[in-house]
């Protein structure tokens, strides 16, 4: 683990991460999602997407990484 002192107090590293591609296919609509995003939120929390997006790509889903 890093040192804090390196990075500020506030500064912390997150124990686990997410990786996800994008097909060339996918970019448009991957451009209009992130375009329209704060719209959608208003209507789903990242935390209902987020975890809709795992079971759709069938991984794992440990509610601790939520929080």
């Amino acid at each position: 683990m890093r040192d804090t002192i390196e990075h500020g107090d506030k500064f912390s590293w997150q124990n686990g991460y997410a990786a996800f591609s994008v097909s060339v296919t996918s970019r448009k609509a991957v451009r209009e999602y992130i375009g329209n995003q704060e719209e959608h939120h208003r209507t789903k929390s990242l935390r209902e997407e987020w975890t809709a997006m795992l079971d759709k790509a069938e991984i794992p889903n440990d509610p601790k990484y939520l929080d």
